[in-house]
């Protein structure tokens, strides 16, 4: 399968996070991060057309020492947009960095709603790793190496206490009711709190925006603890040396978990360079046991996303490659080498499956058009293939047949 795909060059401008607020708009975050590069952190608004062209609609130039939007999420019924972006080193070393940003977009401009601290202070070199939304729009999560916010959408307000790890933090889905956050090694899953606080700073409004970005020592002492539910080890059939990368729910499947493992067996004597691999796994969130297991790649993937419609895993590998596969089979769909000069960094289906957004800090991103042909599914193109086959194969039977040679 040869898709439709397109390279597009952004000169100065690394990108590492990428969100849809419409099928045909993307937001894209980068810069040249808190170094003294010359290279400016900005939030840039694109259209994007059906022939995988661009256009650039509206750009957000963050102040002069902040870092780059490290991650984003957005939540396209309301135009809003919620941003990892580290302040300035001064403010951080003051113990107030406001790492948490909410934007809104509104006739393609894009406007600075609220800002707020998350991480706790102390460490420089913490940022805000993870943002992600609830599918209802009314939660957000938001997290850096070892400590995740859970927080209420638009208000941004905390409602319940900070979950801090032990091991790193690399990834956070929702359910309708559970909350699973993906360290190295293990799958952290917890109950959501039953009537979520409502949104109560309303985070339109000048008075809104001043508390937001009051309450980042706010005490936390009232506040319930989120019920950690169960601790999910690493699945055997991936080998030692694993590591979980992501962990992303099935979007119309609440049963299915879909994890990406990579792997760096431990060197031996006899074995001098250590075989990385890449393995996507699936689960069954009844039994929380991995229901199929498949190979991806010989290096770690940097990048995952599933499809709105639950039906492709979209990916990004350190060896360059982004890939596509079926989500119910694990038939790889969709292969494109050496998509970046550097590894992606983002990788985001649109909202109704046409369009895939890879991008990285070799200051480019790449736009692939889902065929329509794996619209459908593989099954369906077996199932078409397998017809075709049959037709043929009748009207060969018919002709023998016919010339006497076939008797019935």
């Amino acid at each position: 399968m040869r898709p439709k795909h397109k390279s597009h060059t952004l000169p100065a401008f690394p990108v590492y996070s990428c969100a849809f607020l419409t099928p045909n708009q993307l937001v894209l975050g980068g810069g040249g991060g808190a170094s003294k590069s010359g290279i400016k952190n900005k939030l840039r608004l694109y259209d994007l057309s059906d022939d995988c062209s661009i256009e650039l609609k509206d750009e957000y130039e963050l102040e002069k020492g902040e870092d780059a939007p490290m991650s984003m999420a957005a939540y396209p019924e309301s135009g809003g947009l919620v941003c990892g972006i580290n302040s300035v080193l001064e403010k951080m070393e003051k113990g107030d960095n406001e790492n948490c940003r909410s934007f809104s977009v509104e006739n393609s401009k894009i406007r600075l709603l609220a800002a707020k601290n998350t991480l706790p202070s102390g460490d420089m070199d913490d940022y805000q790793k993870v943002t992600t939304l609830s599918p209802d729009g009314t939660l957000v999560a938001i997290a850096g190496a070892h400590d995740l916010s859970l927080l209420s959408y638009p208000s941004m307000v905390p409602i319940t206490k900070t979950i801090h790890a032990e091991r790193e933090i690399y990834d956070a889905s929702f359910s309708s009711t559970s909350l699973v956050v993906t360290t190295t090694h293990n799958l952290l899953v917890y109950a959501l709190p039953v009537g979520k606080s409502p949104s109560k700073t309303s985070s339109s409004n000048k008075k809104g925006k001043k508390k937001l970005q009051a309450s980042g020592n706010d005490s936390t002492e009232e506040l319930p603890i989120l019920e950690q539910q169960r601790t999910v080890d690493l699945p055997s059939s991936t080998g030692e040396g694993s590591t979980f990368r992501s962990a992303r729910y099935h979007p119309q499947d609440q049963k299915i978990l879909y994890t990406v493992v990579n792997t760096v067996p431990p060197r031996t004597r006899k074995t001098k360079s250590a075989s990385r691999q890449a393995f996507i796994c699936k689960w069954n969130t009844d039994t929380w046991t991995v229901e199929k297991t498949k190979k991806v790649g010989d290096r770690g993937l940097t990048c995952f996303d599933v499809s709105p419609d639950g039906r492709f895993l979209g990916y990004g590998s350190s060896d360059l490659t982004i890939g596509m596969l079926d989500a119910q089979t694990f038939s790889p769909l969709v292969t494109i080498l050496k998509a970046h000069e550097f590894p992606p960094t983002t990788l985001k289906f649109n909202s109704t499956t046409t369009l895939l957004v890879s991008g990285s800090a070799d200051n480019s991103i790449r736009i692939v058009a889902v065929p329509s042909v794996v619209g459908g599914s593989t099954w369906g193109f077996i199932m078409l293939f397998l017809l075709a086959l049959l037709c043929v194969l009748l009207a060969v039977a018919y002709q023998q047949y016919q010339s006497g040679n076939l008797k019935w």
